[in-house]
């Protein structure tokens, strides 16, 4: 974990706290969750106000997502809309933190200026299940308080400047109008400070929840997919009529699915010889065999060489895992033909063949999905899965560990939307 640290390839582009009221804004925001305050006098935060340091000290590191449901979420700042999300249950988390940000963005303005925002992306449940708990999620709505009270005083100021307005004697009223003079001189001139958020509700559509071993939930106009262990509570029960069920292992299933609902980029010569992401595979392929070995090979020059000698050497090894060759084989028809036909593939195998069609609104998702299911391209999962990523990296051999946190630093984090782009031709819009 230190090395991740250190390379900031975990917790990485978080917000500094540290002015004392800040700090103090924020504890009073934990307070209001019922949560212990903290004794740190800076510690870093995500857009939802997540923080590493904080939960290290508390010893919880779902204090803002309890119960995996309805996050919580602390804004101190306007600034916090460029971060990331670096701990969260649901993969569009960050999407909906930027939405509301987006929406409300003069109100958010003003109200940090003298105070905290904090409250819940309330779902429709408030605990899960089963299945049909997260399918029963459409919306969320925001759930807003502030920790100074500055919106209920805006409110408050609202309802007595529309009672001075509408009522022909409220100007007798001196009680009233000292009343309206104390809370302007706390909230300004709400006229032209926009105080309360004006969009709360967000559409809930297409996600991935960290629930049941891991949910992938797909909409179609007609059917919504689900894409997970069979296992999981309410597997091919809940709402038969109008959910269709994949289990995640059957991965001829998963990538039939994909393909047939314009979700994937097929292989073509166009794109695949131009993004390198075959080349890139190959190479993935006979990292993960080195992997395994005992010791680890040395990592330290990974070039055209050290394969080809590698290759030599672990045959046997490369040959049963079928990738490599498939890899190869597919790279030598696309430079003849142009196309493959996904016919003539393993269907256990199609994924390491396509990336996600990149003008699909699930394209992200979608690329998560593939990485999980190809899960010896670390680098692809640390770009869309980086919770499965995480656990991953945990059972590697320690000198693996080493080659994995120097690859990705070298070349993703080089200049990521650069890298995302070339790859799995993606646009900027993720961080």
């Amino acid at each position: 974990m230190n090395r991740l640290l250190e390379a900031e390839l975990i917790y990485g582009r978080l917000l500094a706290i540290r002015e004392p009221h800040l700090v103090a804004r924020y504890n009073k925001a934990l307070a209001a969750f019922d949560l212990p305050q903290t004794n740190l006098t800076e510690f870093y935060i995500d857009i939802t106000g997540f923080s590493p340091q904080v939960a290290a000290e508390l010893g919880d590191p779902d204090y803002l997502d309890p119960l995996k449901v309805n996050r919580r979420f602390i804004i101190l700042t306007p600034e916090q809309d460029s971060l990331p999300v670096v701990h969260t249950s649901f993969s569009n988390t960050a999407g909906l933190m930027h939405e509301f940000f987006s929406a409300n963005a003069r109100a958010i303005h003003a109200i940090t200026l003298k105070d905290t925002l904090y409250g819940e992306i309330e779902d429709s449940v408030s605990e899960v299940k089963t299945l049909d708990d997260l399918l029963s999620i459409n919306e969320v709505k925001f759930k807003v308080l502030s920790a100074e009270d500055l919106l209920g005083k805006a409110g408050q100021l609202r309802q007595l400047c529309d009672a001075l307005v509408t009522s022909p004697d409220a100007w007798r009223d001196d009680a009233m109008l000292e009343r309206m003079v104390s809370l302007a001189k706390e909230t300004g001139d709400i006229r032209q400070n926009t105080l309360v958020p004006d969009k709360l509700v967000f559409r809930h559509d297409a996600f991935w929840a960290d629930h049941f071993g891991g949910v992938f939930v797909f909409v179609d106009e007609k059917i919504t997919t689900v894409i997970c262990d069979p296992q999981a509570p309410g597997f091919r029960r809940s709402r038969p009529w109008q959910v269709s069920y994949i289990s995640i292992d059957d991965t001829a299933q998963v990538a039939d699915f994909l393909a047939r609902t314009g979700r994937l980029e097929l292989p073509r010569a166009s794109w695949v010889e131009s993004s390198g992401l075959f080349a890139h595979r190959l190479e993935m392929a006979l990292l993960s065999v080195a992997a395994t070995l005992d010791p680890v090979p040395d990592l330290t020059r990974i070039d055209a060489v050290w394969m080809q000698t590698f290759l030599h050497r672990n045959a046997k090894a490369i040959s049963d895992r079928g990738i490599y060759p498939l890899l190869q084989e597919a790279l030598r028809t696309l430079s003849r033909t142009g196309n493959l036909r996904m016919a003539d593939i393993d269907p256990k195998l199609r994924l390491w063949l396509v990336r996600a069609e990149p003008d699909h609104p699930d394209q992200w998702l979608t690329n998560r999905l593939i990485a999980h299911l190809t899960p010896e391209d670390f680098v692809s999962r640390f770009v869309f899965d980086k919770q499965g990523f995480y656990r991953a990296y945990d059972q590697y051999p320690e000198a693996y560990r080493d080659y994995v946190v120097s690859r990705l630093s070298d070349t993703y984090l080089k200049d990521k939307p650069a890298f995302r782009k070339r790859l799995y031709g993606l646009g900027d819009d993720h961080a």
